[in-house]
């Protein structure tokens, strides 16, 4: 695909994927505890004129246990922040830094904004790239795929990219050092993969989006079993499992299962409400609250109780461990009606993912889902009884 970004953006780049070919994985992953420390000869086989791109607070950490590593191999290392955000500005930004300092690869360091970044100016660019996750809070370490936002947070579109990453480094002594609100939001992004993949793809019968939909399953019941546990225990072997599981195996299911199995309502959601949220909550959380959304929408409109099921089942695991089960858990507790609907109208854009399910969405009725994510199961619970004047209730309650 062209380099240059399009200057009429859309929500989503993913819609008419083909699985002919694939970008499955990195080159080479590498983890372990001290890794970083260990493996600047892996980045040195890539370029000798480096440019990390990470975000502000992120640049103090690359410059010490990062840049004397580098210069242990005589890399001649630039350092770029991609504040504000994965936005067109700062993309333009960084692609001046790099040819001005002639890298010839390109380090993303931090959490998925900038690693994001970096995968998209080396992609523009033609340079290899090396992502080294500071947390576990998405998958994007991984995957060939980056997320374009304004500069205020909100979502535009996404860019599917050539390759994945040429190179992983997976630290967990780096990724230990997070806040644990990280981690809780990696595990809502990850266990979203089978919400979404298995309404998208669980019919399909092409042998590697069967894989994928099952390596999907399989994260998920790993996030259920061990996240609890993880969380208790930062740093243990449990733990690294679940960061594993948020950070690769994630990563996987989008790489075997291609567009396809990546992203349906839960994200949807996300990208709808980036446009009146900002920065105030990470990825993961409102992804969380999008898998509830969308469950909400095939328990109300098609009358399906696995899914009121599910979504009781996912309302006491979110308790568990500190995941948003409603608006007001992501800083929008006083969103207006009007607020409510540009998300809602957003998330439901002609080419969004939404419409990857199996039964269509009015605005009205993604609203009343999105108002009532902790509502008890009830078998009378259909569209018949979304209206305006009860969304106004739950917005003003």
């Amino acid at each position: 695909m062209s380099n240059q970004i399009s200057t009429q953006p859309s929500l989503s780049t993913q819609t008419s994927s083909t699985l002919l070919t694939l970008t499955v994985a990195p080159a080479k992953v590498i983890r372990g505890s001290g890794v970083l420390q260990a493996k600047a000869a892996e980045i040195a086989c890539l370029g000798s004129r480096p440019l990390i791109v990470a975000g502000d607070s992120t640049l103090s950490i690359s410059r010490k246990n990062l840049l004397p590593v580098l210069e242990t191999h005589s890399l001649h290392t630039a350092q770029a922040s991609y504040s504000p955000d994965c936005c067109e500005a700062s993309l333009k930004c960084l692609q001046k830094k790099a040819k001005e300092h002639k890298a010839d690869v390109i380090i993303g360091v931090g959490g998925g904004k900038a690693l994001d970044t970096a995968k998209l100016v080396a992609h523009q660019l033609q340079l290899p790239v090396v992502t080294i996750p500071t947390s576990a809070s998405t998958c994007a370490a991984w995957s060939a795929l980056s997320n374009v936002y304004s500069e205020e947070g909100a979502f535009l579109y996404d860019v599917g990219l050539s390759r994945c990453p040429d190179l992983l480094i997976l630290d967990y002594d780096l990724i230990n050092t997070a806040p644990q609100r990280t981690l809780v939001a990696g595990i809502g992004d990850a266990i979203a993969k089978w919400y979404e993949a298995s309404v998208s793809s669980g019919h399909l019968q092409d042998t590697l989006i069967i894989a994928a939909v099952q390596q999907a399953r399989v994260l998920r019941d790993i996030l259920l079993q061990k996240s609890a546990a993880a969380l208790k225990e930062p740093g243990s072997e449990v733990w690294r499992e679940v960061v594993d599981a948020t950070v690769l195996l994630a990563g996987v299911v989008g790489g075997l299962g291609g567009a396809q199995c990546r992203t349906v309502a839960a994200h949807a959601v996300h990208n709808g409400l980036t446009h009146i949220s900002g920065h105030g909550s990470i990825h993961g959380e409102k992804v969380a609250f999008g898998i509830l959304v969308q469950l909400r929408l095939e328990e109300m409109l098609q009358g399906n109780q696995l899914a009121a099921s599910a979504r009781q089942q996912l309302l006491k695991f979110y308790t568990e461990i500190g995941l948003p089960q409603k608006l007001s858990d992501l800083g929008l507790g006083n969103i207006t009606l009007g607020e409510l609907q540009t998300a809602a109208e957003i998330a439901l854009v002609p080419n969004s993912d939404i419409h990857r399910l199996p039964f269509k969405v009015a605005p009205e009725q993604l609203m009343a889902a999105m108002v009532s994510t902790t509502a008890p199961i009830d078998s009378r619970d259909t569209m018949n009884r979304v209206s305006p004047k009860g969304i106004s209730d739950e917005v003003e309650a």
